[in-house]
Protein backbone atom coordinates (compact mmCIF):
# COMPACT_ATOMS: atom_id res chain seq x y z
CA UNK A 1 0.00 0.00 0.00
CA UNK A 2 0.96 3.27 -0.97
CA UNK A 3 0.72 6.61 0.62
CA UNK A 4 1.21 10.58 -0.41
CA UNK A 5 1.66 13.09 2.42
CA UNK A 6 2.38 16.48 0.02
CA UNK A 7 4.14 19.50 2.10
CA UNK A 8 5.09 23.02 1.11
CA UNK A 9 7.67 24.72 2.40
CA UNK A 10 8.66 28.58 1.14
CA UNK A 11 11.57 30.22 2.44
CA UNK A 12 11.28 29.49 6.19
CA UNK A 13 10.78 26.22 8.43
CA UNK A 14 7.30 26.47 8.71
CA UNK A 15 5.73 24.16 6.23
CA UNK A 16 2.58 23.41 5.55
CA UNK A 17 1.28 19.18 5.61
CA UNK A 18 -1.46 18.14 3.64
CA UNK A 19 -2.69 14.01 4.05
CA UNK A 20 -5.94 13.41 1.98
CA UNK A 21 -8.24 15.73 3.52
CA UNK A 22 -6.51 16.68 6.67
CA UNK A 23 -4.44 20.01 6.70
CA UNK A 24 -1.75 21.16 9.29
CA UNK A 25 1.84 23.28 10.12
CA UNK A 26 5.00 21.67 10.71
CA UNK A 27 7.70 24.22 12.32
CA UNK A 28 10.61 24.18 14.48
CA UNK A 29 10.38 26.55 18.49
CA UNK A 30 11.78 30.16 17.80
CA UNK A 31 14.93 28.78 19.72
CA UNK A 32 15.51 27.35 16.96
CA UNK A 33 14.59 29.20 14.44
CA UNK A 34 11.44 28.70 13.60
CA UNK A 35 8.02 30.53 14.57
CA UNK A 36 6.74 27.77 16.48
CA UNK A 37 3.46 27.77 14.61
CA UNK A 38 3.32 23.78 14.79
CA UNK A 39 4.56 20.53 16.38
CA UNK A 40 8.15 19.95 14.85
CA UNK A 41 8.75 16.89 12.99
CA UNK A 42 9.33 14.68 15.96
CA UNK A 43 6.42 15.74 17.55
CA UNK A 44 4.63 14.17 14.83
CA UNK A 45 6.71 11.19 14.48
CA UNK A 46 5.97 10.73 18.73
CA UNK A 47 2.77 11.61 17.89
CA UNK A 48 2.40 8.97 15.39
CA UNK A 49 3.76 6.04 17.61
CA UNK A 50 1.63 6.96 20.33
CA UNK A 51 -1.95 7.39 18.10
CA UNK A 52 -1.17 4.14 16.86
CA UNK A 53 -0.13 2.78 20.24
CA UNK A 54 -3.79 3.27 21.52
CA UNK A 55 -4.99 2.37 18.39
CA UNK A 56 -3.59 -0.92 18.31
CA UNK A 57 -4.76 -1.55 22.44
CA UNK A 58 -7.78 -0.24 21.70
CA UNK A 59 -8.26 -2.66 18.44
CA UNK A 60 -7.06 -5.02 20.64
CA UNK A 61 -9.13 -4.74 24.06
CA UNK A 62 -12.37 -4.05 22.03
CA UNK A 63 -11.95 -7.96 19.52
CA UNK A 64 -10.78 -9.76 23.25
CA UNK A 65 -13.91 -7.82 25.07
CA UNK A 66 -11.21 -6.93 27.44
CA UNK A 67 -12.83 -4.34 29.98
CA UNK A 68 -10.30 -1.16 28.57
CA UNK A 69 -12.17 2.42 29.14
CA UNK A 70 -9.22 4.17 27.34
CA UNK A 71 -5.31 5.02 27.43
CA UNK A 72 -3.15 7.29 28.53
CA UNK A 73 -0.11 7.71 26.43
CA UNK A 74 3.34 10.16 26.89
CA UNK A 75 5.40 9.53 24.39
CA UNK A 76 9.50 11.23 24.70
CA UNK A 77 12.09 11.24 22.25
CA UNK A 78 16.09 11.21 22.83
CA UNK A 79 19.07 10.50 20.78
CA UNK A 80 22.57 9.93 21.64
CA UNK A 81 25.63 9.31 19.62
CA UNK A 82 25.45 5.20 19.29
CA UNK A 83 29.52 5.36 20.80
CA UNK A 84 27.97 6.45 23.82
CA UNK A 85 25.03 4.09 23.73
CA UNK A 86 25.70 0.92 26.06
CA UNK A 87 22.95 -1.40 25.03
CA UNK A 88 23.61 -0.80 21.16
CA UNK A 89 24.25 -2.49 18.63
CA UNK A 90 25.18 0.64 16.36
CA UNK A 91 28.28 2.06 16.60
CA UNK A 92 28.20 5.14 14.61
CA UNK A 93 25.97 7.91 13.86
CA UNK A 94 23.12 8.63 16.21
CA UNK A 95 20.50 6.07 18.30
CA UNK A 96 17.20 7.86 18.92
CA UNK A 97 14.95 6.48 21.55
CA UNK A 98 11.31 6.54 22.11
CA UNK A 99 9.80 6.24 25.48
CA UNK A 100 5.98 5.30 25.45
CA UNK A 101 4.38 5.66 29.08
CA UNK A 102 0.80 3.90 28.45
CA UNK A 103 -1.48 4.43 31.39
CA UNK A 104 -4.35 1.57 30.95
CA UNK A 105 -7.74 2.60 31.89
CA UNK A 106 -10.80 0.49 33.26
CA UNK A 107 -11.23 -2.48 35.79
CA UNK A 108 -8.39 -4.16 34.01
CA UNK A 109 -7.13 -7.33 36.10
CA UNK A 110 -2.70 -7.67 36.17
CA UNK A 111 -2.87 -10.52 33.46
CA UNK A 112 -5.23 -8.19 31.24
CA UNK A 113 -2.63 -5.22 32.10
CA UNK A 114 0.03 -7.36 31.02
CA UNK A 115 -1.23 -8.95 27.85
CA UNK A 116 -2.08 -5.40 26.58
CA UNK A 117 1.42 -4.05 27.50
CA UNK A 118 2.70 -7.22 25.68
CA UNK A 119 0.15 -6.16 22.24
CA UNK A 120 1.42 -1.99 22.70
CA UNK A 121 4.71 -3.58 20.39
CA UNK A 122 2.47 -4.70 17.50
CA UNK A 123 1.21 -1.22 16.69
CA UNK A 124 2.52 -0.83 12.51
CA UNK A 125 4.04 2.68 13.48
CA UNK A 126 6.42 0.96 16.07
CA UNK A 127 7.49 -1.84 14.29
CA UNK A 128 8.25 0.41 11.25
CA UNK A 129 10.67 2.26 13.57
CA UNK A 130 12.07 -1.06 14.96
CA UNK A 131 13.12 -2.30 10.93
CA UNK A 132 15.13 -1.01 8.91
CA UNK A 133 14.18 2.24 7.13
CA UNK A 134 15.43 3.31 3.69
CA UNK A 135 14.45 6.97 2.13
CA UNK A 136 14.95 7.64 -0.96
CA UNK A 137 15.59 11.37 -1.99
CA UNK A 138 14.47 11.90 -5.82
CA UNK A 139 14.44 15.17 -7.62
CA UNK A 140 11.33 16.15 -9.47
CA UNK A 141 11.68 18.85 -12.22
Amino acid sequence: MTTSVVLHARGSFRTEVEAGPHRWVLDEPPDAGGEGEGPTPYDMLAAALGGCTAMTLQFYAKREKLPLDGVDLTVTHDRQHAKDCADCTTQSGYIHRFRVEIRLLGELTDEQRQQLMSIAKRCPVSKTLGSEIKVDDVLVT
